[in-house]
């Protein structure tokens, strides 16, 4: 795998954040399956002076899901600013590919597989063959890059798209000129993942390799959801594919809790900014709002 691509495996796999693949749930409608959804919620902070959109996105789509609805276009062109997680020129610059490869790879006298038991060999081995993939395809590599890549992989197998996703959309769609600013680094969101301990990343890994097509029919309920709009069903799906508390509070709370305090904070500054994170940090509890009403911010949804 080219690392231009790992940049898009490690970004989107945080975004899709229900990495604990759920395979205990039970396949509903797809987007295409919905008749007229009603396309998803937006939310609004502002004082005199101020506006802040919130807006939860998806960073792989199905080409023909059309999300982008008039009021959408509308509140990001009224904003001076565009706020994404990592903006899309550190995606695409070689030294953050350089720096993932720099964290990806384990030292030489070592193996990805050698670090398995044989029974999570034996699986891990089994989830490539599905894939299409050999047996040594990530041998080269920490456990929590493999796992992203098994949780992404399958998903652009089924159309999911990169160039579909929401970012990609509206970082085109807010033109050249418009001002542009990030939440995060990739290097912190990969440090993420890199930090966790042994144990933590093979068990990462592996919650893929157990069922990796289960991602799919996750994501396939999870986009649905979104494009009706439901911020409450949205949250209950991926609360049943985030069970690892440590892991849900470095992905979503921990993260969640800092963006609150970046809006309070770019609040104290005149202008209209148009914000757009991962959709699951706008869901359920320890939302982006519940830590902006933990610190006296009304937040009201617009649509």
């Amino acid at each position: 795998m080219k690392f231009r691509n790992a940049a898009l495996a490690a970004s989107s796999a945080i975004a899709l954040l229900a990495l604990p693949a759920c395979a205990t749930t039970e396949a509903e409608p797809t987007v295409a399956a919905k008749a007229e959804p009603n396309g998803p919620a937006m939310w609004k902070v502002a004082d005199e002076d101020t506006t802040i959109y919130l807006f939860g996105t998806v960073h792989a789509l199905p080409d023909d899901v059309n999300w982008l609805r008039p009021d959408i276009a509308s509140a990001l062109e009224s904003s001076d600013t565009l706020v994404t997680e990592i903006t899309a020129g550190e995606m695409e610059d070689p030294s953050s590919q350089m720096a993932i490869a720099a964290k990806a790879m384990l030292p030489q006298d070592q193996s990805l597989r050698d670090t398995l038991s044989d029974e999570d060999r034996a699986v891990y081995e089994a989830a490539l063959g599905k894939l299409g993939l050999p047996p040594g395809a990530f041998d080269r590599f920490e456990p929590w890059f493999a796992g992203m890549t098994l949780a992404v992989l399958p998903l652009m197998q089924q159309g999911y798209n990169p160039e579909s996703g929401v970012e990609k959309v509206i970082d085109t769609q807010a033109g050249p000129d418009r001002t542009r600013a990030a939440l995060e680094t990739l290097q912190s969101q990969i440090d993420i993942f890199d930090t966790l301990p042994a144990d933590a990343q093979v068990e990462f890994l592996m919650s893929s390799a157990r069922d990796p097509m289960a991602i799919v029919n996750m994501m396939d309920q999870m986009v649905a959801e979104w494009m009706e709009g439901d911020a409450d069903d949205l949250a209950k799906i991926m609360n049943m594919g985030l069970s690892d508390p440590a892991l849900a509070d470095a992905l979503l709370y921990k993260r969640n809790e800092r963006w609150a305090e970046w809006i309070d904070e770019r609040l104290d500054k005149p202008g209209a900014v148009f914000i757009a994170v991962g959709a699951g940090h706008l869901a359920g509890q320890k939302s982006v709002q519940d830590y902006l009403s933990e610190r006296g911010i009304e937040v009201s949804r617009v649509r």
